[in-house]
């Protein structure tokens, strides 16, 4: 389950972003699924501005996580650019919203990795 970026693009307040994941999370677990959060990626176009937010909203993904007893894979750091911290390499992207063919494949070895991890049949 991965949610907010859309919250932060239209200028929503992400206590509630992560308000709306939490209980998402709640309900999946009710009805007996299997959940797994990941983080919210790196948005190029919207840096600077959007780069506070979307850590801030990390750290409550996080925390979720935590409280909720899910795994949380890590997108975010997986296509981050150590050199242009908040944004994704420019190799990952093809126009600076959403990952390219190449970003995706890292984030499915992330999910591979971390489902197998948590001993979650792939």
């Amino acid at each position: 389950m991965q949610g907010g970026i859309n919250d932060i693009v239209q200028g929503r307040d992400v206590g509630e972003a992560a308000g709306n994941l939490r209980a998402m999370v709640r309900r999946g677990k009710e009805l007996g699924l299997q959940v797994v959060l990941v983080d919210v990626l790196p948005w190029n176009n919207g840096w600077p501005d959007a780069e506070p937010d979307i850590r801030r909203l990390n750290e409550l993904v996080a925390a979720i996580a935590q409280d909720e007893a899910v795994p949380l894979l890590p997108f975010h750091d997986t296509l981050e650019d150590p050199d242009r911290p908040g944004r994704m390499r420019e190799e990952w992207t093809h126009e600076g919203d959403h990952p390219n063919e190449g970003g995706y494949r890292r984030l499915a070895e992330v999910v591979v990795r971390g489902l197998e991890g948590e001993g979650i049949p792939v």
